[in-house]
């Protein structure tokens, strides 16, 4: 993993480099912002963290790690500077930086520092912003309640004959940058929460842990634009190498009970019953390139989308669910 540590004094420079290089990451370094705003459009995959000086010639530090989190906002960016004051620290985190070192450092305290902040970064990868954000207001773990939600999958469809021929890495570089990235950027895009992956498949929320009266529009508006983006991925990038990411998606709509659940040792917030099952079933019941959305999903979208009924469908487990429906896209 590399890490970019920008700061105009040569000193600093090198004694991080030291201390960093025997904590196993690879050292790149950066004299001023602008230099080090060019590493990343070179590395822009491959750069983990960015440490950056905050008073250097030209550009500052507060400027160069948003510019930075500009090309990629997966990188950590942790701002460095020998003037900590509770203003300097508040406009850091304004500005959306993960953290915050002061000079002087103590090795050991300053590799500790980084991993708790890797960490925090991480975590933000795991659970959707709007379940840290709920977190943080009430400050406790979100209580299990019953819920009115939209529950949407994706699935790759013919997943194991797509990536037969393909090296592991292979089949992870093309889930990561050309399936999971922009489905996932989708969800919260509508405002969603992003449930999680299992195996080829994404799972999302809409309507918890915040609930909208629009929550089914936002699910099915998100699984269009899911649509759209995998046919442009596959006609304008993949078609070059000769392959295709096939994707059906299934939204169930329903009473679940939304809330953190698990034990001790490991906890996610997540959704239990009915529209989850359902919504898997259409799934997998979906074609390439189809959207299937169970009744009540439809009654709370119909003047917005057109869809063709499907008639005497057989939900195997799941009881009164005679008719489902195909939607075709926006009216």
């Amino acid at each position: 993993m590399k890490l970019l540590i920008v700061d105009d004094e040569e000193g600093v420079r090198i004694s991080l480099k030291k201390v960093l290089e025997r904590d196993g990451y690879e050292v790149l370094l950066a004299t001023n912002g602008l230099e080090a705003i060019g590493v990343v459009q070179q590395f822009t995959d491959d750069i983990e963290t960015v440490i950056s000086d905050f008073k250097m010639p030209g550009i500052d530090g507060l400027e160069t790690l948003t510019r930075i989190g500009r090309i990629n906002p997966d990188i950590i960016r942790i701002i460095l500077t020998g003037y900590a004051t509770l203003d300097r620290a508040i406009e850091t985190v304004n500005l959306g930086i993960d953290g915050f070192l002061t000079k002087p450092f103590d090795n050991n305290e300053l590799k500790q520092k980084i991993r708790e902040i890797s960490m925090k970064k991480r975590l933000k990868q795991l659970v959707s912003e709007q379940v840290l954000d709920e977190m943080q207001k009430t400050g406790k773990q979100l209580i299990p309640r019953t819920q009115k939600v939209s529950i949407l999958f994706t699935d790759i469809r013919g997943f194991a004959e797509l990536t037969e021929k393909m090296t592991p890495q292979e089949i992870a570089d093309l889930l990561n940058k050309y399936y999971f990235l922009p489905m996932d950027r989708i969800v919260f895009e509508y405002n969603g929460t992003l449930d999680k992956h299992i195996g080829d498949s994404v799972m999302a929320i809409f309507g918890a842990p915040v609930s909208y009266d629009d929550d089914a529009f936002r699910a099915v508006s998100c699984a269009v634009r899911m649509r759209e983006k995998m046919a442009e991925i596959n006609d304008k990038t993949l078609s070059k190498r000769n392959i295709k990411i096939p994707v059906g998606i299934g939204i169930g709509t329903g009473e679940a009970m939304v809330g953190m659940f698990g034990s001790p040792i490991k906890k996610e917030y997540t959704v239990l019953g009915t529209p989850v099952n359902l919504a898997s079933r259409l799934e997998r019941l979906a074609n390439e390139n189809q959207i299937l959305i169970c009744n009540e999903t439809f009654q709370m979208i119909r003047n917005s989308f057109k869809t063709e009924k499907i008639d005497h469908v057989n939900l195997k487990g799941i009881e009164g669910e005679k008719s489902i429906f195909d939607v075709i896209g926006t009216l």
